[in-house]
């Protein structure tokens, strides 16, 4: 008898034991949407479409440089022998740089000078042959007007008399063209002093005293300095074709230098280049950019004590102020540059990831579609919206964007909830009508439904 109490005790402890093996199991298939749940629809997450002010962005990297930079290279060839300036040192326009070794232009202009002496003798030999020749001239001719000589005689001396005031005239141009010379040799030994075109800065020094430099009269010359404005910077970023469309003059920008990763500097666009800069032409990498150049409006590299206050009229908001104390940029410091191109105010946006595309021609059909038939495809942009628990399609007409939102111009009127994920469920799978879960913040699925709109 106790024999069989301990069996029947036995079985029951298994049986009970596969029961709640079994409901563990469930409520474990149920949780993962394998049972019962898993009928309900696909877990999504979703976002209000709410209205906000979107601000479009092109973003580009360049490197700082100075809105107006001069190369001086010599216009003669010599050896410097004496450098006034160094490299940073700030000159005024009109003061002398660098001096080139005079002694060869010296002896030019002496040789010039002594060739117009000798045109003026030669010029004034001239002036008294003709003179002679034209006494001589008027006797003959009064002569032969009296019969006295004979007809040669005469022509002889008209001929004599032509002839000198022709060799009068060609002294005459002898003597001009010598003191052109004498005047482009004294130009040339002016060259040899070299000034400073403007105010400025010594940016780079590619010389020192001693050196041979190579003058710009018949080839490329020595680039012998660089004087720049370093108050007043820019930065030349490359912006790709498809977005360069976009950004036009006087566009607002916000400048962030490697240098100071910590300050951002407001900036304008001045320029936009007309061709553009192609790199691996002809290759799977080929790149087209087209050089845009901001100007710095923060004040910079000037003594902190003369910081005025800056008249640069930006008046949008979308560029925080700096700090009041100037950086020193440098021609060739890397930066980054947002340029704001388009803002709307007040405006229905969504997500960017729930806006995707659905081919219309497609969801227009029923079946399955004949075998090598054509069809032209009716992509358009769409959201889905959670009613309840069933995703809606609603096709948008969209406008620009920012990082994280795009503007919806037509369908959405704000409040709605749009699906924003999984990715795969908005790109690929979601449809009209399907059953849909919505997961909260914390990953579970919620059945709250929410009120069409």
């Amino acid at each position: 008898m106790a024999t069989s109490s301990s069996t029947s005790s036995r079985i029951l402890l298994i049986v009970g034991g596969l029961v709640v093996v079994g409901l563990v199991v469930g409520f474990a298939a149920w949780s993962m949407g394998a049972l019962g749940g898993g009928e309900d629809g696909t877990r999504v997450e979703v976002a209000e479409a709410e209205r906000r002010t979107i601000t479009q962005v092109v973003t580009a990297f360049g490197r700082a440089q100075p809105e107006t930079e001069v190369t001086i290279s010599p216009d003669v060839s010599g050896e410097i022998v004496e450098l006034t300036v160094r490299e940073g040192d700030k000159v005024k326009k009109g003061q002398l740089l660098t001096r080139l070794r005079p002694d060869n232009y010296i002896a030019e202009v002496e040789r010039a000078r002594a060739e117009v002496s000798q045109a003026r003798a030669t010029l004034s030999e001239r002036r008294a042959d003709s003179l002679q020749a034209r006494q001589q001239f008027d006797r003959q001719k009064t002569l032969h007007e009296k019969g006295v000589v004979s007809d040669a005689d005469f022509e002889t001396a008209q001929s004599t008399y032509q002839q000198s005031v022709a060799r009068l005239e060609a002294a005459r141009y002898q003597v001009e063209s010598a003191e052109a010379r004498l005047q482009d040799a004294r130009e040339q030994l002016e060259k040899t002093r070299i000034y400073a075109p403007m105010d400025g800065t010594v940016s780079k020094l590619n010389v020192e005293a001693g050196e041979r430099v190579v003058g710009t009269t018949q080839m490329q010359g020595t680039e012998m300095m660089n004087i720049a404005r370093l108050d007043q910077m820019e930065l030349e970023v490359d912006v790709n074709e498809n977005d360069v469309v976009n950004v036009a003059l006087d566009d607002t920008a916000a400048i962030e230098v490697d240098a100071y990763p910590e300050r951002s500097f407001r900036g304008s666009v001045t320029e936009i280049a007309n061709s553009a800069r192609v790199s691996g032409e002809g290759t799977q990498d080929q790149v087209t950019n087209f050089p845009v150049k901001i100007r710095v409006l923060d004040p910079h590299n000037v003594d902190a004590r003369t910081v005025a206050t800056n008249g640069s009229g930006v008046t949008r908001q979308e560029v925080p102020t700096g700090p009041e104390a100037p950086p020193n940029l440098r021609p060739g410091m890397s930066g980054t540059v947002d340029i704001f191109t388009q803002t709307l105010a007040d405006v229905v946006s969504v997500p960017i990831q729930a806006v995707t595309v659905r081919d219309f021609n497609a969801l227009d059909r029923d079946g399955e579609e004949p075998e090598g038939l054509d069809r032209k495809e009716d992509l358009r942009r769409v959201v889905f919206v959670a009613e309840a628990d069933t995703a809606r399609m609603v096709e948008v007409e969209t406008s620009i964007s920012d990082d994280t939102h795009v503007a919806v111009t037509s369908g959405l009127d704000g409040g709605e909830r749009v699906i924003i994920g999984p990715y795969s469920a908005v790109s690929r799978e979601l449809s009209e009508g399907d059953r849909i879960r919505i997961q909260d913040d914390n990953g579970e699925s919620s059945s709250v439904e929410f009120a069409s709109n």
